[in-house]
């Protein structure tokens, strides 16, 4: 992936867990089918609650118009389903910029390299909107919208950047010689 990710942002709050990233009934999507994984991005985000009028994946559109998720506190809590940043991925989301992650699913990005979970110093989520412009510029870290009225910084990524960079844990692994090649 660049260092650079230009997009819209679509937000959300605090303790988004992973029953509204991808609901439980979906679970028997299977990732490795092509087919089923485009579904899975269908779906990311559906269960969030009716107070959320904006759906990140429009009815009837296969991905949705949104470059990055901004959440808030506790980004991803709940079970430990790897389907979450899956579902995310699939949908065309290329990193979630939220104030602090929980544990497994910031271990689950880095282990599928979905996505990048980043971590932002201030409170994101107040400042931008769903819809704005913006871009991510992970080298600088900063999140900043397209007009530059609004700058948000991050806090660095370090190495689990070259996790995700090489497609996750197991791509890592092997392009480092971790472990033997398939």
């Amino acid at each position: 992936m660049s260092d650079l990710i230009r997009g819209k942002v679509f937000v959300v709050g605090d303790n988004i867990d992973t029953d509204q990233i991808i609901p439980a009934h979906y679970m028997t999507l299977v990732p490795s089918d092509p087919k089923e994984y485009r579904e899975l991005g269908t779906k990311a985000l559906s269960g969030l609650p009716e107070s959320y009028t904006d759906r990140l994946v429009p009815d009837g559109a296969n991905e949705c118009p949104y470059a990055i998720v901004i959440g808030g506190r506790n980004f991803g809590c709940g079970s430990s389903r790897e389907h979450a940043p899956i579902a995310l991925g699939a949908a065309g989301i290329k990193a979630i910029v939220a104030e602090s992650f929980a544990r497994i699913f910031f271990r689950n990005c880095l282990a599928t390299g979905e996505l990048y979970p980043i971590e932002a110093t201030d409170r994101a989520r107040d400042l931008f909107a769903t819809g704005d412009e913006v871009e991510l510029d992970i080298a600088s870290g900063e999140l900043r919208s397209v007009d530059g009225s609004k700058t948000i910084n991050l806090k660095p990524m370090g190495e689990t950047q070259t996790v995700v960079d090489a497609g996750g844990l197991f791509a890592y692994a092997r392009k480092t010689g971790l472990v033997g090649s398939e």
